[in-house]
C-alpha cells in the first residue's frame, strides 16, 4: 500500500480519551475499522473524516504517501 499512517492512530485516540471500548459503544468507529487501524490497512474517507474530527487534525497529519519501490 502506498499510503501509510504517520502516527499510531489508536494511541492518539487513547490519549484523547477514546479507548476502543468507547469507540465501539458510542458507535464512533466500527470494529472492522478499528481492526484495519491495528493492521495498518486502508480505511474509508468517512472514517478519516471522523478521525480528523475526534483528533482535531487534518488528513495529512494522519496519512502520508510512500512511493513503492
Amino acid at each position: 500500500m502506498a499510503l501509510a499512517y504517520k502516527i499510531d492512530i489508536l494511541q492518539a485516540l487513547k490519549d484523547k480519551g477514546y479507548n476502543t471500548g468507547r469507540l465501539r459503544r458510542e458507535k464512533l468507529l466500527a470494529e472492522s475499522t478499528i481492526q484495519k487501524l491495528r493492521d495498518g490497512s486502508g480505511i474509508a474517507w468517512d472514517n478519516i473524516d471522523r478521525l480528523c474530527s475526534l483528533l482535531d487534525c487534518q488528513p495529512g497529519d494522519l496519512i502520508e504517501y510512500k512511493k513503492e519501490t
